[in-house]
């Protein structure tokens, strides 16, 4: 198929870089136009595993994949994904103005397309959006009627940062919310050959499905870090526990890694916006609201032991390792180490970080009053204290804390080793 999709970052990148792979002939379109350079050079603008091999096969092999700042790039396509940010900075709701910018310039093109056309969005929205949003500004835009000169479906994506592009290509399932069958049958046609089960649902519970599924995993994260924290002050170990309740299939262990809470693009900002819809409509969350407070709070439990350890923070040297939200990315969207490293810096400690891939990024938050040095075994020389933020592979050697205070937030080192290594090693839950 000719396939468009607008908005060429994480998620509309992995998206047509997922689709070129099974052969469809796919152009990005993004107003950023060294953005556009970037992809068609075969060069990603964001790290994430397997996507530069992947671009440099689609791109340059294959030219089933190329990019453009031009909406005319609509006409020749069959569907439309609308992939755009919907990422806020108040932190109070999503951000819908890149949405609605595109859907309007979506709206422009079809006007002048003959044909059935599809545009399917792929945006995280909150259930509403697509009906009360963006199908009245593709009417407005394009003088046609949707059901019958344009089809409307939302195909939600479930992508796990650091191993993108497998979650798409091995999706356990492919949510289809269509507006009517001839909208649901154009979505399943692109992803013929997909080994997984399609659920075809109307439109506003595809965007449901989306947040209610990110809602439950940041869930399970603020209950066993909630449960952390009481195991801790019980002489428990934590993850003995998640292993214990693991093994019920009711249950599962994943997502149940105490530590210092969730962050990255999509979580956070899921569960705000949800939380927002449900008080927007007269409601009390107090499940959501319970998880949200959990999670914020938990990267502090770092600063209180460092201080239990350190005492006054003023002028100590403290050594941060891992800045992105997870190992395998750069992002640092609502990072803990965002936060954890503003209250260093508020103490008066002289910080000094590192991350294998998310240094420049982070840089652009903390231009100024922030160390960074070149690899963790630098970064830790001459440190009073140690904190660990991401679990990276190579913040794995034990050999790099010897004689230090180590405070672990993910687990990154074995507890029973850490100790006979370090001068002092705590976890946060544990």
């Amino acid at each position: 198929m000719e396939i468009s999709v607008v908005g060429s970052g994480y998620v509309g990148l992995i998206t047509a870089t997922g689709l070129a792979s099974k052969g469809h002939n796919v152009a990005c379109i993004d107003i950023d136009k060294d953005k556009v350079d970037m992809i068609n050079r075969a060069e990603p603008p964001f790290y994430e595993g397997q996507l530069a091999e992947s671009l440099d096969t689609y791109v340059r092999q294959r030219a089933n994949l190329r990019a453009s700042s031009d909406y005319e790039k609509v006409l020749s396509s069959e569907v439309t994904f609308i992939c755009v940010d919907t990422s806020s900075d108040s932190g109070e709701n999503a951000d819908l103005s890149h949405v609605k910018q595109s859907t309007k310039r979506i709206g422009e093109a079809l006007s002048r397309k003959e044909g059935y056309h599809v545009v399917i969005t792929k945006s995280s929205v909150v259930p509403g959006t697509t009906e009360e949003i963006i199908i009245p500004l593709l009417e407005q835009y394009s003088g046609k009627t949707v059901g019958k000169d344009f089809g409307v479906a939302v195909n939600p994506e479930f992508l796990q940062e650091g191993r993108a592009l497998h979650c798409f290509l091995n999706s356990d399932r492919i949510i289809v919310g269509e507006y009517d069958q001839r909208s649901g049958d154009s979505v399943q046609r692109i992803y013929n050959g997909f080994d997984a089960p399609i659920l075809r649902t109307g439109i506003r519970t595809a965007e449901m499905i989306k947040f209610a599924s990110n809602a439950f995993l940041a869930t399970k994260i603020s209950f066993i870090n909630e449960i952390g924290n009481l195991c801790k002050k019980l002489g428990i170990d934590v993850y003995e526990v998640a292993e214990g309740m693991g093994h019920d299939p009711r249950i599962g262990r994943s997502f149940l890694n105490a530590g210092i809470g969730f962050g990255g693009s999509c979580l956070p900002k899921d569960l705000e916006a949800l939380l927002h819809k449900y008080e927007k409509m007269g409601g009390k969350p107090a499940i959501l609201s319970a998880v949200h407070q959990v999670n914020r709070a938990q990267p502090l439990r770092m600063i209180e032991i460092v201080i239990r350890k350190l005492g006054e923070l003023r002028d100590k040297k403290i050594a941060v390792l891992g800045l992105a939200f997870k190992p395998d990315t750069d992002d640092i969207r609502h990072a803990p180490a965002v936060e954890v490293i503003h209250q260093l810096l508020l103490q008066g400690a002289q910080v000094k970080a590192y991350d294998p891939k998310a240094m420049p990024k982070m840089q652009e938050t903390f231009p100024q009053g922030l160390e960074y040095g070149d690899s963790a075994k630098d970064t830790v020389e001459g440190c009073d204290c140690v904190l660990i933020l991401t679990e990276w592979d190579e913040f794995k050697d034990e050999s790099i804390y010897t004689g230090k205070i180590v405070i672990d937030g993910r687990r990154a080192l074995d507890p029973e080793r850490a100790k006979s290594i370090c001068q002092c090693y705590e976890g946060v839950c544990w």
